[in-house]
């Protein structure tokens, strides 16, 4: 009997910041995901639509042309079920889509581990 390695959970994490995003990605890492880590929202789009992953981590300013509440609504659109983290050191202009989480930054592990829990 070979053995089976066990199927892990994927996580697009989109932050500019690469110090904030190598972080978040160990932290998750070290929980069993996978990470797929993207600077941008449109490169995380395609992971997103590519890839569905089952947690989404996201800034909400990000640079190109799709914010982090745009690219939250759209990793909605591709599955409802999917968990969605949006991130930001600035205060919400404007509302989440419903079941979304908000963490201000700086986002401390114990929180982001405790927005894991369904």
């Amino acid at each position: 009997m070979g053995y089976v390695r066990p199927i892990r959970q994927i996580a697009v994490v989109v932050e500019d910041d690469t110090i904030q995003r190598d972080m978040i990605a160990l932290l998750l890492e070290a929980g069993h995901f996978d990470v797929i880590q993207c600077e941008d929202a449109e490169t995380a789009a395609l992971a997103i639509k590519m890839r569905h992953p089952s947690l989404v981590v996201t800034d909400i300013k990000l640079t190109g042309k799709m914010d982090g509440i745009e690219l939250a609504r759209l990793a909605l659109d591709c599955d409802p079920r999917v968990r969605v983290m949006v991130i930001s050191g600035l205060p919400l202009a404007s509302a989440l889509p419903d079941g979304v989480k908000f963490f201000e930054k700086p986002v401390y592990p114990p929180a982001l581990l405790r927005g894991l829990a369904p």
